[in-house]
């Protein structure tokens, strides 16, 4: 969701979390490799548009590099991109290698940058093509499209390959009908797009998915997330991850209803049918805190025989982790370095998935003071296993 939504979440309910019964002390263990690092600071004096940065991305890649992103409030003209930095020393120093533009629309690429590297070849795109879905919005929002971009050479430049839906003005109020927020991943052979869409009049927002199988086409909408029972509700910020048992985690905020945008999932068998998966399932620690806002999930395989999924929500700063497949009742908070921030993303190491980037782009505006920061966390020692 964006920061026009701030009246309607509240900014409170944003920065604070609700905790619904006696806490338990929180895990505190310094186990970071890098914490709270800048790697990108707008200059104050230079027409910077409030919030300045938001909504970073990092993923390390084959070969061992980092590399990050972000929404970039830069002046206009020209038009507004999406920043390609790299870190070659496990995020402990950052360069600029690239920038991705919108070359198709004339509208800059404005919200919401989603980095993935494709582990299998797609059409003609290799295996290793680092991906970049992002919503191309012009100057005075009037539209939305999630287009996606690929880079051969590890992210220093890259070339449209397709859009894959498009809405009309980016503004999260209900009877508009943009897009927003996407998130990639591939599943039988097929690159997975889930995305917010407000395009159904049946609904003020629902989670959709389309698919591709060569980074051309698209296939038709298919619905992930709805509420037939109440068109105020408005599920968004789709994010998955696969486990080990076959399963799914499907992590997604609920806005629209008490307690502001409350972080559910669902586990499914079938990525591409999480509508059938059903019903939401509420996330609550053993602490009883329930996060608030912007999840993103994602599993590795240090933890035992289950692994280990790791949710970042958008309050509080705490990461929550599963070492039980998901199971309601087994969600577990850890302090890390890394401050809150809306839409924070993570990234486990491929090289050594016992580590864990935590990146954020600071806070809704007004936020004059944003900055592009991550931390590096040693979860296998964080987390004991």
């Amino acid at each position: 969701m964006r920061f026009f939504k701030a009246a309607v979440l509240g900014l409170v309910g944003l920065v604070s979390q609700q905790t619904l019964a006696s806490p338990t002390p929180v895990d505190k263990r310094q186990t970071q490799t890098v914490s709270d690092l800048t790697i990108f600071s707008p200059p104050s004096n230079a027409g910077w548009v409030d919030p300045r940065v938001l909504y970073a991305r990092a993923i390390q890649i084959t070969g061992g590099a980092l590399l990050a992103t972000w929404e970039n409030y830069s002046p206009e003209p020209p038009l507004v991109y999406f920043p390609i930095f790299r870190s070659t020393n496990n995020g402990q120093t950052w360069t600029e290698i690239g920038r991705v533009r919108d070359t198709v629309n004339n509208w800059g690429l404005r919200y919401q940058p989603m980095l993935y590297e494709l582990p299998q070849a797609i059409g003609n795109y290799p295996a290793g093509t680092i991906l970049l879905a992002g919503n191309s919005i012009p100057t005075d929002l009037s539209k939305t499209k999630i287009d996606v971009y690929a880079s051969r050479d590890g992210g220093a430049t890259w070339t449209f390959t397709s859009s894959v839906a498009a809405g009309g003005e980016a503004r999260p109020n209900n009877g508009l009908t943009p897009v927003w927020e996407p998130f990639l991943a591939v599943y039988n052979n097929q690159l997975v797009c889930y995305y917010a869409d407000q395009r159904d009049p049946k609904y003020g927002q629902k989670l959709s998915h389309q698919v591709t199988s060569n980074l051309i086409s698209w296939g038709p909408v298919v619905n992930d997330v709805v509420d037939d029972n109440n068109y105020e509700s408005r599920p968004g910020m789709p994010t998955i991850a696969s486990l080990p048992n076959g399963q799914f985690i499907f992590a997604y905020e609920i806005c629209g209803g008490s307690g502001g945008c409350r972080v559910n999932y669902r586990l499914t068998r079938d990525p591409l049918n999480v509508n059938a998966a059903g019903p939401n399932i509420p996330l609550v620690s053993t602490r009883g805190t329930a996060p608030v806002s912007s999840p993103f999930v994602v599993w590795t395989p240090i933890g035992g025989t289950n692994g280990t999924i790791v949710l970042s929500g958008g309050s509080p700063s705490n990461i929550f982790v599963n070492r039980a497949l998901g199971h309601p009742s087994a969600w577990v908070e850890y302090a890390v370095p890394q401050p809150n921030a809306y839409s924070r993303g993570l990234a486990v190491f491929k090289s050594n998935p016992g580590w864990l980037a935590i990146i954020g782009g600071g806070w809704l505006p007004p936020s004059s003071v944003n900055r592009v920061s991550v931390s590096v966390v040693n979860l296998a020692q964080l987390i004991g296993a």
